[in-house]
Parts: structure tokens; C-alpha cells; sequence
């Protein structure tokens, strides 16, 4: 007689043989992956934004060429095709223009288990649009990819990043003090959140 603990466990579909679609949507939002040309409105974005991104982001550390923004982003699309790495670009429907950036960091496909993070273009700040993404992308998460946690790690003094993780269902599980040392100079604390289906 066997039980639960002891059972053999599911087979699971290697990660490079799951059909996924490359674009879901919201109300307001086409969220999609990575294509080549995509450089140059990422780059727009960044540099529009570069005082906010530069504040709390660790890669935001000397503002990109749009070559290397193009390079970026065809890296980003193939790791999408070996399901290596899942990043997201966020365009509004209306307008069309680069809202921001998310995407989902397989951390452990066993659990499953994946990191998110996200930014938003300056001016499209403060109007729900990253809540609305991190919603889309963590059920997409779940319901595609399997999720059985996800996660994100956040300085303590980014109120808008925690904020945005509380109003889309994520819980803070603890605190590490001088954790790292911000793109400032200084020492930040890390709060780590997570969303648990």
C-alpha cells in the first residue's frame, strides 16, 4: 500500500516541448514575447524612464545603445524558444507604444517554480497598467507553465513595486537586511514576495 509521500511522481513535458502561445492580452494590455526589431522601442522606453529604472533596477547601470537593445531582445526571443527564460513586453492596445516590461525567470521546473519582476515606462506610471500585466502573467504562469509558485524580490524602498506586487495577490514572506548594495551606493533591504496558487 502506497501513499501520497511515497508515490513515483508525475511525469512532467520537458520545458523545450510545451506549446505556448507568444502573446495573451488584457482589457488594456498586448503582452507579448520578444521579436527581433523590438530594439529600438525597448530603448525609447529605457531612456524615457532611465532616472526611475536607474533608481531601483541592478541592470539600469548605463543606458543602452539601441544596438544593444536590439541584441537584447533577439538573446530574450531566442530563450523564449528554448524555454530558457520567458520576457514580456507590455503594449497598450490604443496607442500601441511599449508600456513596460515583465517576464517569468524559471527558477526550478520540478516545483514549478518562477521569478518575476517588472518596470513601467515613466509616463505610464500610477495608472494600474503593471498590476494589470503582473495579474495576466502570473495566471499565465499557472495555467501555462504549470506554476506552483511565483516569486519577486523588491527593495524595501520601492513603494510603488510593492504596491503593485499586494494589488496583484502576492504575499510578503520576510525581509533581508543589507542585502545588496543599490545602484545608489547604498545598502538596501530586500522584501521577498510570492504568489501561491
Amino acid at each position: 500500500m502506497s501513499n501520497a509521500s511515497s508515490a513515483a511522481p508525475v511525469p512532467r513535458t520537458p520545458p523545450i516541448l510545451l506549446d505556448l502561445p507568444t502573446q495573451f492580452s488584457t482589457d488594456r494590455l498586448l503582452i507579448r514575447a520578444p521579436q527581433p526589431g523590438d530594439g529600438a522601442v525597448l530603448n525609447a522606453a529605457v531612456r524615457e524612464s532611465w532616472d526611475d529604472l536607474s533608481r531601483w533596477l541592478p541592470w539600469a547601470k548605463q543606458i543602452p545603445t539601441v544596438e544593444q537593445s536590439e541584441a537584447l531582445m533577439r538573446d530574450a526571443a531566442a530563450k523564449w524558444l528554448r524555454r530558457d527564460e520567458f520576457w514580456l513586453l507590455l503594449f497598450e492596445k490604443a496607442s500601441g507604444e511599449l508600456v513596460g516590461s515583465s517576464g517569468l525567470h524559471p527558477k526550478d521546473w520540478d516545483v514549478p517554480r518562477f521569478e518575476t519582476g517588472y518596470w513601467v515606462r515613466s509616463r505610464y506610471a500610477g495608472r494600474g497598467f503593471m498590476t494589470e500585466a503582473v495579474r495576466a502573467i502570473t495566471a499565465f504562469a499557472v495555467q501555462r507553465l504549470g506554476a506552483r509558485r511565483v516569486q519577486l524580490h523588491l527593495d524595501t524602498r520601492n513603494d510603488r513595486s510593492r504596491r503593485v506586487a499586494e494589488r496583484a495577490g502576492f504575499t510578503c514572506e520576510g525581509r533581508q537586511h543589507r542585502m545588496l548594495i543599490a545602484n545608489d551606493g547604498t545598502l538596501a533591504d530586500i522584501e521577498h514576495y510570492a504568489f501561491l496558487p
